[in-house]
């Protein structure tokens, strides 16, 4: 692989995951019913308007989930990973095994969006606890449905929070443990790991 090629990969893995990643948080915000009004959610909603809008008309929601973000992030993340095959100069899969590595790719995002959020949440809660930023708020609410069940388990440590450290572990063991046994299984090249 040339230069050349190598350079176009890393374009359209950054570009296209960023996109990717900007799809798949207005499902996971919709999913924890974060606030529709924060500037961060209008800017996702913004930026994914003219990709979902059609796809709604075929595919509705239901139950609060957003069935139609959740398509659009799997074609996305198909187109991405078959350009970045071509790109490689491997044989394209076929459909159903790329359709397969697609979902393995975005549980895997899925999975980092919580991780990173609970990140910024601990980080926040060192040197802004009471911060009222649009993105400390955002970032709060999509925290709170992963470790609100942890909390529930913890028992009171006198005002010390741990629950991140558990939701750390939790997600960690199910990348592990799960996503990648699934990834290696079904024969996804460590290159297409990347891009997720």
């Amino acid at each position: 692989m040339n230069s050349l090629n190598m350079a176009a990969i890393y374009i359209v893995q950054t570009l296209g995951s960023l996109y990717l990643l900007i799809v798949l948080l207005r499902f996971v915000l919709q999913l924890v019913k974060a606030d529709f009004y924060n500037p961060v959610s209008q800017f996702i909603v913004r930026a994914t308007k003219p990709l979902l809008m059609p796809l709604r008309r075929i595919i509705p929601g239901f139950g609060g989930i957003d069935f139609a973000s959740l398509v659009l992030a799997l074609i996305l993340q198909m187109l991405l990973m078959t350009v970045i095959i071509k790109l490689m100069g491997y044989a394209l899969p076929n459909v159903l095994q790329l359709l397969v590595w697609s979902m393995v790719a975005l549980t895997a995002l899925f999975l980092k969006i919580f991780f990173f959020a609970l990140i910024i949440s601990v980080i926040l809660s060192w040197v802004a606890p009471t911060s009222s930023n649009p993105a400390a708020l955002l970032v709060h609410q999509l925290c709170e449905p992963v470790l609100a069940p942890i909390r529930k388990i913890l028992p009171s440590m006198g005002g010390l929070d741990l629950s991140p450290i558990f939701g750390f572990i939790a997600l960690r063991l199910f990348d592990m443990l799960i996503i990648a046994n699934i990834a290696a299984a079904t024969g996804m090249p460590r290159g297409l790991t990347l891009a997720i």
